[in-house]
């Protein structure tokens, strides 16, 4: 008798095709999976580092904000001590300008005012007001007042006491007495002009009759 092949039923090689066939689609299957997770893996951490990125900008920008805050407040509360220092030694500095005056700073006490006067200058302290300059209610206080032909506007006359500012800032306005022009001078000019221009021609032709 011949022997059946050992293998089972007629038909057991295209079970064995099917199983193989099964076997790849699922390899497959999960080899797309797997691409498909790295892809939104990637995805996701893209988008995380740019999240971090702008995070880490706005920080950046915050902590320079800050710097910049604490710098223009620490230069405001320098200018603010400074100025009350300042402030505080201007009668001083009226004492010896009043002392200089008088021809009363001369030896030891030259040196130290002269000295003082160097430092305060250093600190941004400026002195201004000066005779012949135009009146300025921004940065003189009128004490005195009069008139004068001489001027053509408000002008400082005299400098009773002179004023003091730091930049921009006044911290004392200089004391002055002011002359206004005289009323009617400038008006009156021209006619007297023509007045004795006129007199010259009746003079004149008064000569030649």
């Amino acid at each position: 008798m011949t022997e059946k092949p050992q293998g089972g039923k007629p038909g057991d090689d295209s079970a064995a095709d099917e199983a193989v066939i099964k076997a790849a689609e699922e390899a497959a299957a999960a080899g797309a999976a797997e691409s498909g997770s790295g892809s939104d893996e990637l995805s996701t951490a893209k988008r995380e580092l740019a999240e971090r990125t702008g995070d880490l900008q706005r920080l950046q920008a915050e902590y320079q904000n800050y710097r910049k805050r604490v710098e223009r407040d620490r230069l405001t509360v320098r200018e603010i001590a400074v100025s009350n220092i300042l402030e505080s030694l201007i009668p001083v500095l009226d004492d010896i300008g009043r002392a200089r005056e008088h021809g009363e700073v001369t030896g030891g006490f030259k040196s130290v005012a002269e000295s003082l006067e160097t430092v305060v200058a250093k600190l941004g302290l400026q002195q201004f007001g000066k005779e012949g300059e135009p009146f300025d209610p921004t940065m003189h206080e009128a004490l005195m007042h009069s008139y004068s032909s001489d001027v053509t506007e408000d002008t400082c006359v005299q400098i009773l006491q002179p004023g003091y500012r730091i930049g921009e800032r006044i911290i004392r306005p200089a004391m002055v007495a002011v002359a206004e022009p005289q009323p009617g001078t400038q008006t009156t000019a021209a006619p007297d002009g023509e007045a004795k221009s006129g007199d010259t021609d009746k003079s004149d032709g008064g000569s030649d009759s």
